[in-house]
């Protein structure tokens, strides 16, 4: 297999698909949103430029991490779909994408601490707990998991 293809090569729909391990409908999807894009031919069949494959990875490690499409299209904003993303395409995506992983990251690390000392009191009760919701003072701040949702600053 020759190792100097151009990155704007084009690849049909089914090679896209092989290469990358992502079903021909879900490419589709992802077109739909705007997450990747094609050409069309004289045929009118879809025709990828070979750069499109670091995108498609790239989201099926993210819906593999559990991060949202809507965070990904959002992450790859930056990124151009018109012309192969250059080195500093992609490092200012990863930037962006790298801060809103860290913000997760601490969101599930004060649900986990909160879980735990939760758990930990041996009440098992939320609502009533004395010692994280004393009279259930914070069910005046509106509905939901207040606690949880609030991420101090650091």
């Amino acid at each position: 297999m020759p190792s100097n293809r151009d990155p704007d090569d084009l690849l049909t729909i089914g090679e896209m698909s092989r290469r990358t391990g992502v079903a021909v409908s879900a490419l589709r999807y992802y077109e739909d949103l705007g997450l990747i894009a094609s050409q069309r031919s004289a045929g009118n069949q879809r025709r990828f430029p070979r750069h499109m494959l670091r995108r498609v990875s790239l989201i099926t490690v993210a819906k593999n991490l559990g991060i949202s499409l809507d965070d990904v299209h959002e992450a790859f904003e930056s990124v151009p779909l018109d012309r192969t993303p250059s080195h500093e395409d992609w490092q200012r995506a990863s930037r962006a994408w790298k801060r809103q992983l860290e913000e997760r990251r601490r969101r599930l690390e004060r649900l986990e601490n909160e879980l735990t000392g939760c758990i930990g009191c041996g009440c098992l009760a939320l609502k009533a707990c004395t010692l994280l919701n004393p009279g259930d003072a914070l069910g005046a701040t509106g509905p939901g998991p207040r606690r949880l949702e609030e991420v101090p600053d650091e």
